[in-house]
């Protein structure tokens, strides 16, 4: 039975390009190799990448140079590891085969073989001199083998083979090659080289023993692979176009043309995650409005992790021709994966945004399920698998990044079961009975079931996942991912840093101010907030012409419509609002419907005297961590009122007002103690969420998922300022062994 492609079906061409011959072409890159130590040398892995890289460049042509005869490379075409050659110098450089056809190339091998004696006359002149045995049982085409110890390589010996009028190679101690005069791997490479047209800066050839010696010669790109016989690399001149990797047989070649830039590199960390942190505009590269959530997360974790790349999108008109991707200058390694605005449409503002982030938020009577969004959400997850696929290296870990990729483990284990592949989600995991309601709940439980690992900001979050897996019949029962609970901090240090030089600037007005700082979205329930804002104000008459609520809150970006309903029902209750109980200058709905900087945000948060946060799903909401981080610093007391339903209530509840966004009645009551709190009282809590916040940073956090995907137990957490171990810091729940 042949071994299975590492690279699927999905590999759009791959097994077509690599599999049968291929016609005469000029190429742009030739890759010149022995076989036995190099091309054939190192592991199944090593081989397979090396395969599947020259697939995936078909404009690299594979040329053989091997000492092998033509019958025996046939047998190895055999293998499903080996890449097909388009020609096969054989015979130690006396047979140039032509690889689509199987026959010689004339009049080349016949120059090349110009005044052979042939073999008979070869034995029988040095058949009474000492030392050289035949070797028999070795198929041999214009040459004549020996095996000769190295004390037995005389003078009498190579003055007879050139009486015959030969040339004759030495290598491994051991090989003892008589060849035609003009006849070496170095002279078969130039003659066919100069009949196809190929300048040697377009050739790179690779080899590990002294039968390879004449292809270095030739001026070319050169690769000897680690574990080269030693007169190889003595005889070899150090120069910048010979590579010389620490890496044996096909991973020394593949290295070399990844040095070369004729294919990818390889790392052991890649991270997907959908969301770039540049975007294409007709003006160029540009940053993110914003740089909150996960970005700044992620940068740390490359600053960390200078070998690991990033796979994500980059959304371009067809017709656009954007700046090389180097260009962006993030100093980020970004890699992206191309799409139109039409497939990012379909992927990301139907497919994710209409039917999947309602289920996430447990509404799936807000779902709607369209099955041509939902094709362009499979390709999108195919390309990444694809792209991720080809730029890990063996074994590396695979971190993704939330319910964008959702289909990409499916994809990845059977390509590539060397990956350790991990999902972490940002966003919160419904139970069993709404995750049912997902149409193509089967195909996604298909694919997470194929995750080593899968992260989630709170213990309820992981529990429904693992529950979800075990009790629906679409989930594959006999391999559970191993599940891990680590909550998202933020760089507290930072924030800090930024408060103190910032808290001169924050005013402090007449009446109690209180913010909200939320992306438009019906989870986070801004209507419900208007709406308890003029409950209170009904309550509470005193306030009027004092209370502030000021919501900053900016919108989706352009083509989501998904939000539009509550973008214009939010914008209708302000309004209203802002009519019944304004009085001359004083409205109370500030609404700030656009991004703001960091340190605008900061600003706000050092301005407020209550945050409210009423998510009736969040993953975590790291807004209300920031706040705690900016007053703290600043030595403000405001309060914290803290969604029941968002993941920061496992860590801060203890110190946070509690609210139930669900209960119109109780959102007023708990904003109404958070106005109403002591001075004293506030302190107290600042000081107690102060202390549940830590000072864990990001790249902390991501350190330990890296090592919790591979399977390695993570350090306790420890407090960076304070040096002490924080055990509610890091959870890990464990569901299953792989």
């Amino acid at each position: 039975m042949s071994e299975p492609d590492s690279v699927s079906e999905w590999e759009s061409g791959a097994k077509g390009r690599a599999a049968g011959p291929q016609p005469p072409r000029r190429p742009s890159k030739v890759l010149v190799t022995d076989l036995d130590g190099t091309l054939l040398g190192g592991d199944r892995t090593d081989r397979r990448r090396l395969r599947d890289a020259l697939a995936r460049h078909p404009e690299v042509t594979v040329v053989f140079a091997t000492g092998r005869a033509l019958s025996s490379v046939r047998e190895l075409l055999r293998d499903p590891l080996v890449p097909r050659p388009r020609w096969i110098i054989a015979d130690v450089g006396a047979s140039v085969i032509d690889g689509a056809t199987l026959t010689p190339v004339e009049p080349l091998q016949s120059r090349l073989r110009a005044g052979w004696p042939g073999a008979e006359r070869v034995r029988a002149a040095l058949r009474h001199i000492p030392g050289p045995a035949y070797q028999r049982g070795v198929a041999q085409d214009g040459r004549c083998s020996f095996h000769l110890r190295p004390e037995q390589l005389t003078r009498q010996l190579t003055d007879a083979v050139r009486a015959l009028g030969c040339g004759w190679l030495y290598s491994a101690d051991r090989y003892f090659d008589v060849l035609p005069a003009g006849a070496d791997k170095g002279a078969a490479t130039a003659a066919l080289a100069a009949e196809q047209g190929w300048p040697m800066s377009s050739v790179l050839v690779a080899g590990d023993s002294l039968n390879d010696l004449s292809l270095f010669g030739l001026g070319a790109h050169g690769v000897i692979v680690a574990g080269a016989e030693p007169a190889l690399l003595d005889a070899v001149p150090e120069a910048d176009t010979v590579h010389r990797p620490d890496r044996p047989g096909a991973a020394g070649i593949l290295s070399a043309l990844q040095e070369l830039g004729w294919t990818e590199r390889t790392h052991p960390l890649v991270v997907g995650y959908h969301r770039p942190p540049v975007h294409w505009t007709p003006d160029g590269w540009r940053p993110p409005a914003s740089p909150n959530g996960i970005l700044p997360t992620l940068r740390s974790l490359f600053a960390a992790n200078p070998q690991a790349l990033w796979a994500t999108s980059a959304v371009l008109e067809p017709a656009a021709r954007p700046a090389p991707p180097q260009e962006h200058d993030t100093g980020l390694p970004l890699s992206f994966v191309a799409l139109s605005p039409a497939e990012w449409a379909g992927y990301f503002h139907r497919a994710c945004k209409e039917t999947l982030w309602p289920v996430l938020m447990s509404q799936p009577e807000r779902m709607s399920f369209d099955p041509a969004a939902w094709a362009h959400y499979r390709e999108v997850n195919a390309r990444f698998a694809r792209h991720i696929s080809a730029h890990a290296a063996p074994g590396a870990t695979v971190w993704l990044h939330d319910y964008n990729l959702w289909l990409v483990p499916g994809l990845l284990r059977p390509a590539r079961p060397d990956l350790r592949v991990g999902l972490f989600h940002h966003t919160p995991f419904p139970p069993p009975e709404v995750f049912a309601a997902l149409p193509t709940a089967p195909e996604v439980l298909a694919s997470l079931g194929c995750l080593d690992w899968a992260g989630f900001h709170t213990d309820a979050f992981a529990e429904h996942f693992r529950r979800v897996l075990a009790e629906t019949s679409g989930a594959p029962r006999a391999r559970l991912p191993r599940v891990g609970v680590h909550p998202l901090g933020i760089d507290r240090d930072a924030v800090a840093a930024l408060a103190r030089a910032r808290r001169s600037r924050a005013g402090r007005a007449a009446g109690p101010l209180v913010l909200s700082v939320e992306r438009l979205d019906y989870a986070k329930a801004p209507v419900e907030k208007v709406d308890a804002v003029a409950a209170l104000l009904t309550r509470r008459p005193e306030l009027r012409g004092r209370l502030r609520f000021r919501l900053v809150c900016p919108p989706p970006e352009a083509g989501i419509t998904s939000y539009d309903t509550t973008r214009r029902l939010l914008e209708r209750r302000i309004a209203e609002v802002n009519r019944a109980w304004g009085d001359g200058g004083w409205q109370p709905v500030e609404y700030l419907p656009h991004s703001l900087l960091l340190a605008e945000v900061v600003d706000h948060y050092l301005a407020a005297d209550v945050f409210w946060v009423t998510s009736l799903q969040d993953g975590m909401n790291l807004a209300a961590k920031e706040f705690i981080a900016a007053q703290h610093a600043a030595g403000r007391c405001g309060a914290l009122v803290l969604s029941r339903h968002a993941g920061a209530a496992a860590q801060l509840g203890a110190a946070a007002l509690l609210t139930d966004p669900h209960s119109p009645e109780d959102l007023v009551d708990t904003l109404h103690r958070a106005l109403t709190l002591a001075p004293e009282d506030r302190r107290i809590r600042l000081d107690h969420l102060a202390e549940l916040l830590g000072h864990r940073h990001p790249a902390d956090w991501a350190a330990d998922i890296t090592a919790a995907i591979r399977g390695h137990d993570a350090p306790r957490p420890r407090d960076r300022r304070r040096g002490r171990s924080h055990p509610t810091d890091v959870n890990t729940l464990v569901t299953g062994p792989r």
